[in-house]
């Protein structure tokens, strides 16, 4: 046991304290240790909220470098500050027995904000601070950094009515204050309370020393919590939770819960399972809550923190959001605004042999104007199966329908009966179909039906890939934006515009939303 094992850690107090606990324990093995502090960036920028800073890891980075430089031989960290995957070459080695893992609220004077409508909490994490708002909606949180001691003399200093700790960081320097509540019904940081010790994955000596060190009940609930973490891919810039316990006889619980930023919004979830058979409690947990609108909450919160992959031009639904995989950051805007064009009764109530109609806001324009009564349509044509349901609901029987207008216009110009269509559109029309008939000698009678408006929106460079689901769409897109990114297309009648401008375009098997978002699945490892 000749060898010193260096011990990395964070300078300030907690951390200190979590080291030299670490350090006693090893030596109480018999081994030979040295503590090394250095400054991490989460300690040297006070300026701003963690999610701000916009890494996670921020405060275990630096003591990481230092072990890959061989400038320390372990790390010890709160395990709640430690993203779930570990660079590569670093494992971890020992997890120690947890401590009180629930937060406290650290109060001036006395209780009485809790049942009033305003009053002024302080904490830096979003965690706390969605799940303080979702429990007092009124309240204002403001934003509180630093290590544990200046978070304490701020909360001296400044009106606020209290602030949020964690409950183990105040009990390990002996700092509690004497006015606390114990959140119980707050659920804490994956790994809150729990001390975590890597080192290098190739050391066997420090990997053995360290095997002393390790906890197992406490490795179990961490792991299951970080797990569900995991999944849910959060960090410093998501508003989760999660706890695991293991109780006297044996059985495992894990609860966990996402929330939106201001705590309008919650979704939790709880599994258990005998010892022994709880291995999947992480995975059960984290499904349930992307499976209940977990996966759109965390494309929102993804969209609102950071930059997106993937910007759809048009607003898209919970269920579409809902498709796409984990990890891929989605934000949807209306590209196009549509309006009905006023048409008079009379002229919508004429006998017509055969009509037209390429697509859903035709059908929807016309019935705004007559009932489905007043229309005498004999043979109706249209393009997409959405329309085609949306037109024998609303209105009548199809003829015959198509994926597209080119193949629609080839079909009506060989099957058709008579030399005559009547065609309700748009006032931006970009499909060949009226110049394909006209050049076969169909007349077409068009009519517009509604009213497209370009309604730009500027996209960040970030942004990888565009879903487009009309020409018009991509009409506008280009107004505001560049061509420098992948065009995922509905069908070929898009495809065909956005081959003019962008070098990649990629088109969906079928031409429904949902087929789009497929296709952006399946090519996500570009992304």
């Amino acid at each position: 046991m000749s060898k010193v094992i260096r011990i990395g850690t964070r300078d300030s107090q907690l951390a200190l304290w979590q080291a030299n606990t670490v350090k006693s324990q090893l030596e109480a093995q018999g081994y030979q240790t040295e503590l090394v502090p250095v400054k991490s960036t989460g300690d040297l920028v006070l300026d701003k909220p963690l999610y701000e800073l916009g890494i996670t890891g921020i405060f275990t980075k630096t003591l990481d470098v230092a072990m890959l430089k061989g400038e320390i031989d372990i790390a010890v960290h709160s395990m709640k500050d430690v993203p779930t995957a570990l660079p590569q070459g670093i494992v971890q080695a020992a997890v120690l027995e947890r401590a009180n893992a629930l937060d406290i609220l650290a109060y001036k004077d006395n209780e009485e904000f809790l049942g009033q409508r305003e009053a002024v909490i302080a904490t830096g994490s979003l965690r706390r601070k969605a799940q303080w708002l979702n429990r007092y909606p009124t309240h204002t949180v403001v934003d509180l950094r630093g290590n544990i001691n200046s978070r304490h003399e701020k909360l001296r200093k400044n009106d606020w009515n209290a602030a949020i700790f964690a409950a183990a960081g105040l009990d390990r320097i002996g700092l509690e204050p004497e006015n606390t509540i114990g959140l119980t019904w707050m659920l804490p940081a994956p790994a809150q309370g729990a001390i975590m010790v890597v080192a290098l994955e190739n050391d066997a000596f420090v990997l053995e020393a360290c095997t002393g060190l390790n906890h197992e009940a406490t490795e179990i609930c961490v792991s299951l919590e970080r797990e569900f973490l995991r999944i849910l891919e959060g960090g410093c810039t998501a508003p989760i939770g999660a706890f695991a316990r293991i109780d006297h006889e044996e059985q495992v619980t894990l609860r966990g819960v996402l929330l939106t930023v201001d705590g309008s919004r919650k979704i939790e979830a709880e599994y258990k399972a005998p010892l022994g058979k709880h291995q999947k409690l992480g995975s059960l947990c984290a499904e349930h809550i992307l499976n209940r609108g977990g996966k759109r909450l965390m494309n929102e919160l993804q969209g609102s923190n950071t930059d997106a992959h993937i910007f759809a031009t048009k607003k898209l639904t919970d269920d579409q959001l809902q498709r796409f995989q984990n990890g891929i950051k989605v934000k949807s805007e209306d590209f196009i605004k549509i309006s009905p064009t006023r048409l008079s009764p009379a002229i919508l109530s004429e006998e017509r042999q055969n009509v037209v109609i390429t697509s859903q806001n035709a059908v929807e324009a016309l019935l705004t104007n007559v009932t489905a009564d007043q229309l005498k349509f004999k043979n109706i044509y249209c393009v997409g199966r959405k329309t085609k349901r949306l037109i024998e609901k609303r209105i009548g029987k199809v003829a015959h329908s198509e994926k597209n207008a080119q193949k629609l216009a080839q079909y009506l110009v060989e099957y058709m009966e008579g030399l005559e269509v009547t065609y309700f559109c748009s006032n931006l029309r970009l499909d060949e179909l009226p110049a394909h008939l006209t050049e076969n000698n169909i007349t077409v009678h068009e009519i517009e039906a509604y009213k497209t408006k370009y309604a730009p929106v500027a996209i960040d460079d970030s942004v990888r890939g565009v879903l487009f689901f009309s020409p018009s769409g991509i009409e506008s897109y280009l107004r505001e934006n560049n061509t420098d990114k992948v065009a995922y297309c509905i069908g070929e009648t898009t495809a065909k515009v956005a081959r003019e401008h962008f070098s990649k375009v990629k088109v969906a098997k079928i031409p429904t939303v949902d087929s789009v978002v497929d296709l952006v699945n399946e090519h996500a490892k570009d992304l």
